[in-house]
């Protein structure tokens, strides 16, 4: 389905796939647009949407102009949709409208989680969290929606989130010794909000610690006179504390640094900072490496080494000198484990900057950036259709060589590489052992502790597809133990969602969804949207699938991106047996990935239900090769139970449908 982003942080708009704004036609075309999005993927009643769009004087032919709008809104916003096939953007349910985007393509939703994940992150990791949040801002929320009142309390409320958030920003910062920037920030922000007490104190105290105690004790008389004149109060006792304190000189003020480390860092980045010319080719390389290291510090870290990485390997193509981005994206050798992409248009960036950066090397040269970037490409690739060949190709070349060169770092990451591509077929959890085996050894051997991070994963993901948990138990705990000696944050998500795993498939299913639900709570602030998103839903559907409970869901539940192999199943749980026959119809194989045998358990199950032959034998053939497994457990994450226990119940629909 065509990626649409939508924008409300500002006028209401819409960007197709490439960020061309899309034509919404007039202001009631993207009045309907705001009301559905106001609505966060609900449906909103059709007289509803009436009233809303009129008031009280709509004209005759309100509903029949309001179904025009939609139909307009549905040709702009599914141009290549063909006709008389359903919209899966905009819908129409029961009686009314909804917008089931997706959360992470409206910038308001995605202002939100950015926040909300930021929450208890330190403060080194906050101020970037926070920064992307505030730059979606692109002016007032719903701006050409002002005077609407069905506006009017989610405007407020954004508002309101956006005005603490530059102040959560401010405290961070403050926290961090960047007191001038935090000052520059705070003063247009009481400028515009004078209301804002707290604001004021963190303007007082950004100046006083950048060394300014006239100009924060004039900001604390101007913020008392304006409170006065303004909202005829005085001012509360933070800020005549904070008074006082400046005047005193108060030791809390001005804090030293924490520890010795961070006085480090800090001295060593401005050293950096003040000696490296800006434009130096030098600084595009330090920027890859320091992000590699970044990426495994989780959160706001992994997010903002995504980012960054992106717009260095961006910089490194504009200068023309493809040894340097061969170096620039080779060096970005993060263990990944997961397969499918955080930000799958930023991969498919890498490894198309990858490919023309090898064709640009001269023939017979640079053997090990060619090896680096072959590995990129084959870990960008994860999560292809079974049956490509390009990617696996390169994560063979890659991996050969490794070897020829004999280097244990470039190994591990071809070995990366080879790991994401091997999902051809089902049932290759032992293969993959295998390479997480290598892995392991080749890493415990030169002391890389993040790639043998990821060979007990790997391991323990194949352990898993063969439901032996005593060796899977015996990886997890080493790869805490590592993680916690080598303060690896992101570890514990692994982990945690293995042990509700083997709860969902070793004790009763309440105790497995009790268990999925705690672990679903370490994705929160872990920066790993690709892992994140419909994990829950999707393990919890799999749990009742696994004990022959009936489907039941939430209609505003967020599959994420395996919403087209779940929505069969919830069509026919809600009784709409033909329209699930017709999306099995064009419903197109599971991706190859760690939940490749889950998803296609999902299409089995459905397909005996409607009795279509073709597809239970594309199940049955795709399914047969991991007979002898648990479906999707191969993941480390959720299982829908044995895959026999699904070749078993085709075998018995094959015979009822013989007979």
């Amino acid at each position: 389905m065509r990626v649409v982003e939508f924008g409300v942080l500002g006028a209401v708009a819409a960007w197709g796939e490439s960020g061309e704004p899309l034509a919404l036609k007039g202001p009631r075309h993207r009045a309907v647009l705001a009301r559905l999005l106001v609505a966060r993927r609900k449906v909103v009643p059709l007289p509803r949407l009436v009233e809303d769009l009129w008031g009280g004087n709509p004209p005759a032919d309100a509903v029949g102009t309001v179904r025009t709008f939609v139909a307009g809104l549905r040709r702009a916003l599914e141009p290549e949709r063909p006709r008389r096939t359903l919209s899966r953007l905009l819908v129409t349910e029961g009686p009314g409208y909804a917008l089931r985007t997706d959360p992470a393509h409206v910038d308001a939703w995605r202002f939100e989680h950015t926040v909300a994940a930021s929450s208890n992150l330190p403060p080194a990791q906050a101020v970037p969290r926070l920064t992307e949040a505030l730059e979606l801002w692109r002016g007032p929320a719903y701006a050409d929606f002002t005077e609407e009142p069905w506006a009017r309390a989610e405007r407020s409320r954004l508002t309101e989130l956006r005005l603490a958030t530059v102040e959560r920003r401010a405290e961070a910062q403050l926290a961090l010794g960047a007191a001038a920037d935090a000052a520059a920030d705070l003063d247009a922000h009481v400028a515009e909000h004078p209301w804002r007490e707290d604001a004021w104190q963190l303007l007082a105290l950004a100046l006083y610690r950048s060394g300014r105690q006239a100009d924060a004790l004039a900001v604390l008389r101007r913020a008392r006179r304006l409170l006065r004149e303004h909202l005829g109060v005085e001012p509360g006792p933070r800020l005549n504390r904070t008074e006082q304190d400046i005047l005193r000189h108060a030791d809390h003020l001005d804090p030293g640094p924490s520890d010795t480390a961070a006085q480090v860092w800090a001295e060593a980045s401005a050293s950096y900072a003040s000696m490296v010319p800006l434009r130096a080719r030098t600084r595009l390389e330090s920027t890859a490496v320091l992000m590699r290291d970044l990426a495994v510090t989780g959160g706001g870290g992994l997010e903002a080494a995504r980012r960054h990485r992106a717009a260095a390997v961006a910089a490194a193509e504009q200068l023309g000198d493809p040894e340097l981005t061969a170096r620039v994206i080779g060096v970005y050798d993060v263990p990944a484990v997961w397969t499918r992409s955080d930000d799958s248009a930023q991969a498919d960036r890498l490894v198309g900057a990858a490919e023309r950066t090898l064709r640009r090397l001269a023939p017979g040269t640079h053997e090990s950036a060619r090896a680096r970037l072959l590995a990129t490409v084959a870990v960008e690739s994860r999560g292809t259709l079974p049956g490509g060949t390009r990617a696996r190709q390169a994560a063979h070349q890659a991996v050969a060589g490794a070897r020829r060169l004999n280097d244990a770092n470039l190994l591990v990451f071809a070995l990366n590489g080879l790991f994401m591509q091997t999902f051809e077929r089902a049932g290759l959890a032992p293969r993959r052992g295998g390479i997480g085996a290598e892995i392991t050894e080749v890493a415990a051997q030169h002391g890389l502790f993040t790639y043998e991070v990821l060979g007990r994963l790997i391991r323990l993901q194949a352990h898993c597809a063969t439901a032996d948990f005593t060796a899977a138990d015996g990886h997890a705990a080493a790869a805490d133990a590592l993680a916690d000696r080598h303060e690896l944050p992101l570890v514990a998500v692994f982990t945690t969602w293995y042990r509700a795993l083997r709860t969902a498939a070793t004790e009763p299913p309440h105790l497995g969804e009790s268990a999925y639900r705690e672990a679903a709570k370490s994705l929160a602030g872990a920066g790993m949207p690709g892992l994140e998103h419909g994990l829950l839903p999707l393990a919890l559907l799999c749990l009742r699938l696994h004990h022959g409970l009936p489907v039941t869901a939430d209609p505003d539940t967020d599959w994420g991106p395996y919403e087209p192999w779940v929505r069969p199943l919830l069509l026919l749980a809600e009784g709409r047996d033909q329209d699930a026959v017709r999306l099995l119809a064009g419903i197109p194989s599971p991706p190859g990935d760690l939940l490749y045998e889950a998803l296609w358990s999902l299409l089995a199950r459905a397909a005996i239900q409607v009795g279509d032959r073709a597809l239970m034998r594309r199940a049955r053939s795709a399914l047969e090769p991991a007979r002898g497994e648990l479906a999707g457990a191969a993941s480390g994450l959720l299982t829908a139970g044995p895959v026999a226990d699904h070749l078993d119940a085709l075998a018995a629909a094959f015979t009822v449908h013989a007979s």
